[in-house]
């Protein structure tokens, strides 16, 4: 271990605001010789010998005779702590100067100031948690609604990691078969192995797959869908965007073109997160600012995971809607119709029949009327979830990392597959055995270089 790694660090582990309570955490071998430099018993004495594990103490921090606080100092013994080092939490009153106040006074009585993460790191460095545990941290605090939530603390409990352990130790058993088959083939035989290994890779293939199918619904409901509102100027788009966000976001106007640079917002519907972005409305313009808005209307259109294509009911199908139909022709679509409390001039029959012979939701909604959200929700439901996750799997992929390094692996799965069909000799199937188990190490960290580590713990907030 570096030698930076063993130092004491000390950082604020709660927001920096005005608040009932305030966390300084202080982890390494010196933690209790850096608290007892500062903390004062309420008898007015220093801690003179280690305090028990796991105990709480009361009284006062004091810097050169100074008073700064009334305060709990918790003491935890390595290895059971967080970070599986000595670690004290100094219990302060909220408030940002005083909790600046108190750290500095920690770091003058002989700590370092954490980097970001650094005490989530030094957790995994010792062991206590492996890399799919400490990013489940990171996502812990990052959750956005009720299903991150619970897939956070099921990967911080282990779900992801004993199913990555236990798909690489029947791995692991494959390759040290096959060597040492290799190496003593008198004594050790490999008749009817293939037949016994052709077994076992698909039934590890599936367990594969099954993960990969949970990443797409993972990071869905992980992230929220990547939404961009489509339509013709003033079809509704902006008062849309309102009544699904709650509050006036987007100016609402009678006049054509008033949306002329994107909104995003953030929103959940019964538990599903939407990235909703407003766009200009798409026509045929010469104005120059209105025409910069309809070309990031359409290169955003082209990247969204979903659609929300706005037609106007009381407006026939013109020019600028077949404009929208052909670029939104290969993309997940749901069409509100809306300003259905208007006199109709568009169905949702002429809709479908405009769209081809695609299978798409057309909802009738009023934006005035606050209709039809309810029909959406459920369309949006079927066409994303479909039942396939629910929010009790135990084991959900939601990790772009972890979807790549179970995508290689299962390549390299289908590559020993291959080999068995061929008839390949049997160190043919340990490199590819070997490559798949490689590919699953780097999600617990057990394959993974220095540089991924600090990346991966640099994007962690200051004090965790």
């Amino acid at each position: 271990m570096r030698l930076r790694e063993t130092d004491t660090i000390a950082a604020i582990a709660t927001a920096l605001s005005d608040a009932g309570i305030g966390i300084i955490r202080i982890s390494g071998p010196e933690a209790f010789r850096v608290v007892s430099r500062i903390f004062v018993r309420q008898d007015g004495t220093s801690p003179t010998a280690e305090w028990k594990s796991h105990t709480i103490h009361y009284g006062f921090i004091e810097e050169d005779g100074e008073l700064l606080d009334e305060v709990l100092v918790s003491w935890m013994k390595g290895p059971k702590s967080y970070t599986a080092e000595d670690t004290a939490e100094i219990n302060c009153h909220g408030g940002v100067v005083l909790l600046k106040r108190v750290l500095e006074a920690v770091l003058r009585a002989g700590a370092r100031l954490a980097e970001p993460g650094e005490f989530t790191k030094r957790a995994f460095l010792n062991g206590r948690i492996d890399l799919s545990g400490a990013e489940a941290v990171m996502d812990l605090i990052q959750a956005k609604n009720s299903f991150s939530l619970k897939a956070s603390v099921r990967q911080l409990r282990g779900s992801v990691s004993r199913e990555i352990k236990s798909v690489r130790a029947a791995i692991l058993y494959e390759i040290a078969f096959i060597e040492s088959a290799l190496d003593d083939p008198e004594h050790i035989s490999t008749e009817g192995y293939p037949e016994k290994l052709s077994a076992l890779t698909e039934e590890l293939l599936m367990r594969l797959q099954k993960l990969l199918d949970s990443a797409e619904d993972g990071r869905l409901r992980r992230e929220g869908i990547s939404t961009v509102i489509v339509g013709k100027p003033n079809a509704g788009k902006s008062s849309l965007l309102n009544l699904l966000v709650g509050e006036e976001r987007a100016i609402v106007t009678d006049v054509a073109g008033t949306t002329r640079d994107t909104l995003e917002e953030f929103i959940q519907l019964k538990g599903i997160g939407l990235k909703l972005m407003d766009t200009a409305g798409i026509r045929s313009t010469e104005d120059v600012v209105e025409k910069i808005g309809v070309e990031r209307a359409q290169r955003y259109a082209r990247e969204a995971d979903l659609i929300l294509y706005v037609a106007d009911a009381s407006r026939p199908l013109e020019e600028d809607d077949f404009q929208i139909l052909e670029l939104i022709r290969d993309k997940k679509v749901i069409v509100l119709l809306n300003k259905t409390d208007l006199p109709a001039r568009l169905t949702a029959q002429e809709l479908q029949e405009a769209l081809g012979s695609r299978e798409v939701p057309v909802i009738a909604t009023s934006a005035k009327e606050s209709t039809g959200i309810e029909e959406f929700v459920q369309a949006l439901e079927r066409m994303f979830f479909s039942g396939s996750i629910g929010s009790d799997q135990e084991v959900v992929i939601t990790s772009l990392r972890h979807r790549e390094a179970i995508q290689e692996a299962f390549d390299s799965l289908c590559q020993v597959r291959k080999s068995l069909e061929l008839g390949m000799p049997e160190d043919f199937y340990s490199i590819d055995l070997m490559s798949a188990y490689a590919s699953l190490g780097r999600i617990i960290g057990e394959e993974v270089g220095d540089d991924l580590v600090e990346e991966i713990f640099s994007k962690f907030c200051m004090g965790k």
